[in-house]
C-alpha cells in the first residue's frame, strides 16, 4: 500500500471538482466560486473553485494553483487535496493564510486539453498587448509538423521524423524554442499566446483583486505543471528576472535545485507571457513565484498526444462520445496524469516538500 494518498488523483473532471468542494467543507475553507460561462461535455457545469484557510487579513499568503494548462489540472488537483485536508485542515502559522486555486482554466481541464476555450496556452498570454506581437521564426517554419492536417496511418510518425531532423540539423535548444517558446501567428497551433486576454487570465486577475493579494507583505505561489522533464521528477522553475528580489527568496526558500530558464539551468527555455508575468505586474515585489514540473512521457509521446488533440478540435464541435475523441482524450490524460502510483507518490511527497518550503519561507516577510 502506498505510503501517500494516490486515491485523491482523479480520473474525471467532475469527479475532481466535487472532491474539492467537499474537502474544503471538511477542511473547513471558505469556498468561492466562479463560474465558466461556457458548457463542459455533454453540456456539464465547470468553474474554478478557491478555498481560503487562515484569517482574512493575513500578511502572509500561500497559493496554490492547478489546471493553469487545463489537463494538467488532473495531476495538480491531488496534492491541492492532500495539503488541504492535511495542512490546511489543522492550521497554519500566525498571519498566515492559503488560497488554492482549482482548475484556473477549467474549460481545458473539462475538455481535457492544455489550452483554454479560445486555444490559446494561458501562460504564454500574459504578455502586455497594444504593441507588436513576439515573434518565433522556428515555430512557424514547423507548424505543419506540430499539428498536421491528418493523424491517419503514418502521418504522425511522418510528421515527428522531419521534426527530428530540423531538431538534428539545427540542434536542441533551436528546437525547443521553435516548440516551446510561445508563438502569436497559428491560431490552432501548439503554444498559442493569442491577441487578447483570455478569459482564464482576466479570472486570475479578479481573483488577485478579490483577495487582496496585492495588499499582503508576502505571496508565495506554487504553480502546479506536468508534461516536461524526466519521469516524475518536479523541477522548480522560477521564472523571476536574475536581479529580483523573488529570484533571491525562491533560491533560499527552496535551496541550489530551483531552475531558472532565463540562466539556461531549466529543462524549459525562457518564455514570454508567463502567469507570473502578470502576477508580479499586479503584486509586485512581495510575489515569490514557483512553478513545479513534472515529468511524464518522452517527448515524442507528449507531441503525440498534443497533436492528436489539436487535430480533434481545429475540425469544429466535439463529439465527446466518440470513439476517436474517447482514444485521444485517453492519451491526453494518460500524458499529463499518468496512472502509476509510483508517478504519483513522486508527485505527492514533491508537493509536500515545496508547500513546506514556502510556508516556511513566507515566515521571513515580516
Amino acid at each position: 500500500m502506498s505510503r501517500y494518498p494516490t486515491h485523491l488523483f482523479s480520473d474525471d473532471y467532475q469527479v475532481a471538482r466535487e472532491r474539492f468542494r467537499s474537502a474544503s467543507k471538511v477542511a473547513a475553507a471558505a469556498l468561492s466560486e466562479y463560474v465558466h460561462p461556457l458548457p463542459g461535455p455533454n453540456g456539464t457545469v465547470h468553474s474554478t473553485d478557491c478555498a481560503w484557510f487562515g484569517p482574512s487579513n493575513a500578511k502572509r499568503v500561500l497559493v496554490i494553483i492547478s489546471a493553469t494548462h487545463g489537463a494538467e489540472g488532473f495531476a495538480g488537483a491531488g496534492p491541492q487535496l492532500d495539503w488541504m485536508l492535511n495542512v490546511g485542515a489543522y492550521g497554519l502559522p500566525a498571519e498566515t493564510a492559503g488560497l488554492v486555486i482549482h482548475g484556473i482554466a477549467s474549460w481545458g481541464y473539462a475538455w481535457m486539453r492544455r489550452c483554454t476555450e479560445e486555444g490559446v496556452d494561458l501562460n504564454r498570454n500574459f504578455i502586455e498587448f497594444g504593441g507588436p506581437l513576439p515573434e518565433n521564426p522556428g515555430y512557424d517554419e514547423l507548424a505543419h509538423l506540430f499539428v498536421p492536417t491528418e493523424i491517419a496511418g503514418n502521418a504522425l510518425a511522418d510528421a515527428q521524423k522531419q521534426l527530428d531532423a530540423w531538431r538534428d540539423k539545427y540542434g536542441e535548444p533551436a528546437y525547443l524554442t521553435a516548440r516551446g517558446a510561445g508563438q502569436y501567428r497559428h491560431a490552432g497551433g501548439l503554444f498559442y499566446g493569442g491577441t487578447e486576454p483570455t478569459y482564464a487570465r482576466q479570472l486570475t486577475e479578479r481573483i488577485i483583486a478579490d483577495f487582496s493579494l496585492a495588499e499582503r507583505r508576502g505571496v508565495g505561489v506554487v504553480d502546479l505543471h506536468t508534461g516536461l522533464g524526466p519521469y516524475g521528477y518536479g523541477e522548480l522553475i522560477s521564472g523571476h528576472d536574475p536581479s529580483t528580489p523573488g529570484v533571491e527568496r525562491n533560491r533560499r526558500w527552496y535551496g541550489p535545485n530551483v531552475a531558472e530558464p532565463k540562466k539556461g539551468t531549466s529543462i524549459t527555455v525562457p518564455l514570454k507571457g508567463m502567469s507570473q508575468e502578470g502576477w508580479g505586474r499586479l503584486i509586485g515585489d512581495a510575489l515569490t513565484f514557483v512553478s513545479v514540473e513534472f515529468g511524464t512521457l518522452p517527448p515524442a509521446g507528449m507531441q503525440r498526444a498534443l497533436a492528436q488533440d489539436h487535430w480533434l478540435h481545429n475540425r469544429g464541435s466535439v463529439d465527446w462520445n466518440d470513439a476517436e475523441t474517447q482514444r485521444i482524450k485517453t492519451e491526453m490524460y494518460e500524458a499529463y496524469c499518468p496512472r502509476h502510483d509510483d508517478w504519483r507518490e513522486m508527485v505527492m511527497a514533491r508537493c509536500r516538500q515545496v508547500t513546506r518550503q514556502a510556508i516556511e519561507g513566507l515566515q521571513q516577510s515580516k
